[in-house]
């Protein structure tokens, strides 16, 4: 039991057989601490759980935490590769006692475990207790039996563990090992403990105490907290006194060896070991979430990945190869930790493209970087212009330019590299508030200058911690907000999603101590700052305060398969419709999809269904939706498709979902999208996707609204309801019901037509026998008829019946609608148009209607009129005309 993988199960496994909850690590990046960039202890997940802000159904906890210390207070970089025991990322294994069990019992797992199930010899174990802590040192002669001269009684903090200036706080009991004589140093407490023979390896703490602002009280419940360094214990059960000679730092600079050619001795050893090391923080940061950028966190990752590099390169490698470690490390690591395995892939080639970009900038500012300092001699500095132009223009970082100086003791005038920052930055600032319409957005630049861009979480939790930095109302900047108030706050962190590439924005809560506030909105400015927009309920908020935040989960669901099922819909549409299918717009709402795209016809039923039907393939696919990081370039040549309005950095985003079955890409993603916004888990979390509507918005551009998951199931129920009632109306069953409606449609058909001939024959007269309403005028018989309810489109027809029917002659035919508006049409046989004009007749008919106007043929024409009861009054009109003429 000496690898590290058995070690961290033999820990886990000891304390779950005692009654302890064994407890998966946490993401790093903090959700319960906003203060904290990373999680660099094993309690940070627990520190709720300790103030008493947080229950949970156990008092006992066992974990191996994940934790990185690579920015803030907490930053071993510098360190790393060239000392025994300094690591960016390393493994907390911890127990956890939340007011159940106290010192005795603690400190007596702590010495079976070390001595009885790690087996390690009794005389090479000394411990130190806090000198006040009278408590702690008796309960370790009785339970281990140690002499007092390997019990040490510390008086500093180093034995005094606080939370913070108040809070919970208690004294410490440390475990050290004697690594032996023949490695120097001293125990701890006397002149030579900075030396290497005795490592501590596991620190109890006693919380005891809440520290007030002017007095420490008694906890009414005393907790445990212990914190071991998984690294450090495998060194020591492997007989080693070097953590980078473990079985797992083995693997990984064997690794690091295979593929430089390069073996880690003398001066080459730092630089395998910060490899090895820094591929770890890497590759964990990567799978909770965090990517390389040039704020925040994705800073801290950016450096790390690029110390790597450049330690790389002084091994010799001119091409990327640190990628090339990972499945090294998912194979040592996996198991332990299953979120390797689903992230490997991102992993990789976010190191690739990471490293393809560093090794050009490496190149260019190297050689720019010996120019500029080829008259330079030991003990030189390089002035702040020079290195801000390597920075600013050819993407140099400072603290590459401080490395590659070095080893030549060549400084640099860092205050002169601010100014020119500061100096740019001024520029900035004058640019956008002469930028017209984009000054009234002039607060939140202010604001994303002053307090940087807020860092996004909502890629992987819900829930989280942030604090306040900043609020703004009726568009200036205040100092906090209050009950009944309505305003923006800026946090230093969210997993709230701001509107952007067509998904709205999270709405949820935020809750502080004497605060709550419902979030109705989210949206991006200034180029990555995170607006909520807010109404307070209770309480007031100020800048500094941490606030809990929870996203609205079922909206949030709704509109993660939404947008999910866009991607998927786009994809369809070019198959089906073809690849001239591209994004017009779209919108992304909890309630349904809207996808506008190029097409010039509108879609027939039978592309709708297989539109729909592909897409549900997919979805019924589970596949998992996998994120990566690559280039613009890269993505696109790739295959990936750009969101419409969408504006990208040199890096992006790429979503791929499920697995082509059909065609070229056979085999390969379905869906390949360059985006930003949050997606389902699987395929399958979609459910289902109906459409719903399809039409037109513009010359050339169609839209399809769709339904997903719950709604699209309510919505198909809903149509199944209507098809149940029509087939109860139409006494038939479902299936049958087009059928019964077809039958139906043609049967009216019918009778329409049998109406309408009836209808005609009325208009002439009612057939044979009846009154043909042919009188003589002047020198004109005229048959004039008024009718009802007859078609519009009939009139002309009956019209050149009665033309017919009379020989010589004119007709008029008025119909009154129900609405009481009247047409009518004046036909005048050939052989009277040189003496009379239907067109003239018409019009004079129109004007006793109401109407004006009319057109047509001297030998047919129709107008209307808007009062149908002056019928009889146009036929005296057109007879007072056919006398005179």
């Amino acid at each position: 039991m000496s690898g590290v993988n058995e070690i961290r199960s033999a820990f886990l496994d000891y304390f779950a057989k005692n009654g302890h909850e064994v407890v998966q690590s946490s993401p790093l990046v903090p959700r319960n601490d906003p203060t904290l960039m990373f999680v660099n202890a094993g309690m940070v997940p627990f520190k709720n759980v300790f103030t008493g802000l947080e229950k949970r159904d156990y008092v006992r906890a066992t974990s191996s935490q994940k934790c990185v210390r690579a920015g803030g207070k907490h930053n071993d970089l510098d360190n790393v590769g060239y000392t025994a025991r300094h690591h960016t990322f390393f493994e907390m294994l911890g127990n956890f006692s939340f007011g159940d069990y106290f010192k005795e019992q603690a400190i007596e797992h702590a010495w079976t475990l070390v001595t009885k199930e790690f087996g390690l010899p009794k005389d090479r174990l000394l411990v130190t207790v806090y000198s006040e802590d009278q408590e702690a040192y008796d309960f370790w002669k009785k339970i281990a039996g140690l002499s007092d001269d390997r019990i040490i009684r510390i008086s500093t903090s180093d034995n005094f563990w606080a939370m913070g200036d108040t809070g919970p706080c208690g004294p410490c009991s440390e475990i050290f090992y004697d690594h032996g004589d023949h490695i120097w140093g001293g125990p701890p407490g006397s002149a030579e403990e900075d030396g290497d023979r005795f490592i501590e390896i596991w620190n109890l703490v006693f919380m005891q105490y809440e520290q007030l602002a002017d007095e420490r009280i008694d906890l009414p419940r005393p907790s445990i907290d212990t914190g071991m360094g998984l690294e450090r214990i495998a060194a020591v059960l492997q007989g080693v006194h070097d953590n980078y000679d473990i079985d797992l730092f083995r693997a990984l600079i064997g690794a690091s060896e295979n593929l430089t050619g390069i073996q880690a001795e003398g001066d080459r050893q730092a630089s395998h070991r910060v490899i090895a090391d820094h591929l770890r923080s890497t590759a964990f940061l990567i799978a909770d979430g965090v990517l390389p950028s040039n704020e925040g966190r994705g800073y801290v990752l950016r450096r790390i990945m690029r110390r790597a590099m450049r330690h790389a390169n002084l091994l010799g490698a001119r091409d990327p190869m640190i990628f090339k470690m990972v499945p090294t490390l998912v194979r040592e690591m996996g198991q332990a930790y299953p979120e390797l395995v689903r992230a490997e892939s991102l992993i990789t080639e976010t190191l690739q493209l990471e490293e393809k970009r560093f090794i050009k900038t490496l190149e260019r500012g190297l050689g720019l970087l010996d120019d500029a300092t080829a008259d330079m001699g030991e003990g030189s500095r390089l002035d702040g212009e020079t290195a801000f132009k390597l920075y600013d223009t050819y993407g140099f970082p400072l603290d590459l330019t401080q490395d590659a100086l070095r080893n030549r003791n060549i400084s640099v005038d860092t205050e002169g590299f601010d100014q020119a920052m500061e100096r740019q930055r001024a520029e900035a600032r004058a640019a956008w508030s002469g930028s017209g319409e984009a000054a009234t957005d002039a607060v939140w630049f202010t604001l994303k200058e002053k307090h940087g861009a807020t860092e996004f979480l909502g890629y992987e939790t819900e829930k989280a911690e942030g604090v306040a930095v900043a609020f703004v109302k009726d568009g200036a900047e205040v100092e906090r907000l209050t009950a009944g108030e309505s305003g923006f706050i800026v946090l230093n962190q969210t997993p709230f999603y701001g509107e952007s590439g067509g998904q709205v924005g999270d709405i949820g809560l935020m809750i502080g101590e004497g605060f709550k506030a419902t979030v109705t909105d989210t949206q991006k400015k200034a180029d990555g700052l995170f607006v909520h927009q807010v109404e307070v309920t209770d309480g007031g908020v100020k800048a500094g305060d941490a606030l809990e935040l929870e996203v609205d989960h079922s909206r949030r669901t709704a509109i993660r398969s939404n947008h999910s099922a866009t991607h998927l819909v786009h994809e369809a549409l070019r198959e089906v419709l073809g690849d001239h299918v591209a994004q017009k717009g779209s919108l992304v709402t909890a309630e349904r999809l809207r996808f506008d795209f190029s097409h010039p016809k509108p879609l027939a039923p039978e592309e709708l269904k297989q539109i729909e039907r592909l897409t549900n393939e997919i979805v019924l696919q589970n596949a998992p939706v996998e994120t990566r990081l690559m280039e613009v370039d890269e993505a696109i040549e790739a295959g990936a498709m750009a969101l419409f309005g969408e504006k990208y950095g040199d890096e992006v985003r790429v979503v791929s979902m499920g697995v082509a079955t059909e065609g070229e890409k056979a085999g390969k993603p379905y869906s390949l999208e360059l985006c930003g916004g949050t997606h389902v888990k699987r395929t399958g979390d979609i459910g289902l996707v109906t459409l719903v509507t399809e039409g037109a918005v513009a010359a050339g551009v169609r839209r399809v609204e769709a339904l997903t998951g719950t709604e699209a199931r309510k919505y198909l129920a809903q149509q199944d309801q209507i098809a149940r009632q029509a087939a109860g109306l139409l006494k038939t069953s479902a299936a049958d019901v087009p059928a019964r409606i077809e039958a139906l449609l043609d049967e009216r058909k019918k009778l329409e037509r049998e109406l309408a001939e009836a209808k005609k024959k009325l208009a002439m007269g009612g057939g044979s026998g009846g009154d043909s309403g042919v009188r003589e005028v002047g020198a004109f018989k005229l048959m004039a008829r008024v009718v009802e309810g007859m078609n519009p489109k009939d009139l002309k027809g009956v019209a050149d019946e009665g033309k017919t029917s009379l020989g010589s002659g004119v007709v008029t035919i008025i119909n009154v609608a129900e609405d009481g508006k009247a047409a009518i049409v004046v036909g005048v046989t050939s052989d009277l148009t040189d003496k009379v004009s239907a067109v003239d007749l018409v019009r004079l008919g129109s004007e006793a209607l109401g109407g004006r106007g009319g057109g047509g043929r001297p030998d047919m024409a129709q107008a209307g009129g808007p009062d149908g009861s002056k019928a009889d009054a146009a036929i005296e009109a057109i007879e007072a005309a056919l006398k005179n003429a």
